[in-house]
Parts: structure tokens; C-alpha cells; sequence
């Protein structure tokens, strides 16, 4: 068996929530906000959190975190400012319909962040395990082969039975897959952090 070696991903500290606006759904929200004659750049100052997303060692970060009720997962993020968001026609009923529509787009767009924050700090919070799980992987794995390695070279002296051997190879090879599991587990993580920050963070 050799050892597979996996490239790990490396994220910056201190990335910006503002690289969330390149995700296709919250383009997407903001197109149709365009299309209601909401100015975007007010509803981003209302609604979207300029916060850090990571710390360090790829972490999800403490304002990360913080947007979100402890056990709930509930949206904790308050508007902290009152701006004019609406350009709008020139009569009573023009004005009425017209806020009806932005109200539903607003509230889709709010949905819309909701989402891509949670859908990071999920992936985030998967990774800052990865990397101690594999390494303890690494670690039993490494102990598993020179328990086999051991074992054989007893077996084959005439000190222990085929059966001794034979139970110690199968122990590592048993954490020889649940090392690769993990490894494969790391590779969809980074696929997924790329996916939810909107491409990656270059």
C-alpha cells in the first residue's frame, strides 16, 4: 500500500463576505432587484453583512459564527441602518403594486444571503475538523503498519501465528481506508468552500 498524498487547500484569513456577491443565486436576487428599481447598492448596505468570513488555518470566523443563533441556525443579522431603497412611479396604485413586488424581491434577496452565509459557515465548520481527524488518521495508520509489520516479521520467524498476522494487516488496511475516506471527505470540502464562495477566492 502507498501512501496517496493530497494537496491541501491553503484559505486565507480575513476573507471578504463581499466575495459572496459573485455566487449565481445572489447575482441572481440582485438582477431581480434591478428589475423592481431597487437600488442594489442601498439594499446591500441594509441587508448584507460586511464581515470577515474566515480566521485563521481556514476557520470560520467569530462574525461568521455570530450571525447565526447558537444551536438554531436562526439568521441573527439586524439591519443596523434605514435607507431609501426604492425608486418608484408616480401614483397612489403604481406605488402600492410596486411595493408589494419589492417587498417579495426583498424578502427573497434576504433569503438569498441567508442561504450563501450559512451554506459557508457549514462548509467552514467542516474543515476546521478535517485537518486534526486526519492527522489523528495519519498517526493510527502509521501505528497500524508497524503493528503488521511487526507481527509478519514475527510470523515468519516462528514466534506468532498466520492468524496474529493476519489480523494485524487487516487492521491496518482498515485504517488505511478510513484514512483515504477522509482524504476523498477533504477533496469534496474544498470543492464545496469553492462552490459556496462563489468560485473560490482568487
Amino acid at each position: 500500500f502507498r501512501r496517496v498524498l493530497f494537496r491541501s487547500v491553503d484559505i486565507p484569513a480575513g476573507l471578504p463576505s463581499s466575495l459572496l456577491q459573485q455566487r449565481p443565486d445572489v447575482l441572481s436576487a440582485e438582477h431581480t432587484l434591478k428589475s423592481a428599481n431597487i437600488d442594489i447598492g442601498a439594499a446591500r448596505a441594509k441587508f448584507y453583512p460586511s464581515i470577515s468570513l474566515t480566521a485563521d488555518a481556514g476557520s470560520s470566523s467569530s462574525a461568521l459564527a455570530g450571525l447565526f443563533k447558537s444551536g438554531s441556525g436562526a439568521w441573527t443579522f439586524a439591519p443596523s441602518i434605514s435607507v431609501p431603497i426604492f425608486d418608484g412611479g408616480s401614483n397612489r396604485a403604481t406605488l402600492d403594486s410596486a411595493k408589494v413586488e419589492r417587498d417579495i424581491q426583498i424578502q427573497t434577496y434576504q433569503q438569498t444571503l441567508q442561504t450563501a452565509f450559512r451554506e459557508v459557515a457549514d462548509a467552514l465548520a467542516v474543515r476546521s475538523t478535517l485537518d486534526r481527524r486526519i492527522a489523528a488518521q495519519q498517526a493510527l495508520t502509521d501505528a497500524s503498519r508497524k503493528s503488521f509489520e511487526l507481527s509478519d516479521a514475527l510470523y515468519r520467524g516462528g514466534s506468532q501465528s498466520y492468524l496474529e498476522a493476519l489480523d494485524a494487516q487487516r487492521s491496518l488496511y482498515s485504517a488505511q481506508q478510513d484514512l483515504i475516506t477522509l482524504r476523498l471527505t477533504e477533496q469534496s470540502n474544498r470543492i464545496t468552500l469553492y462552490k459556496v464562495l462563489g468560485g473560490g477566492w482568487n
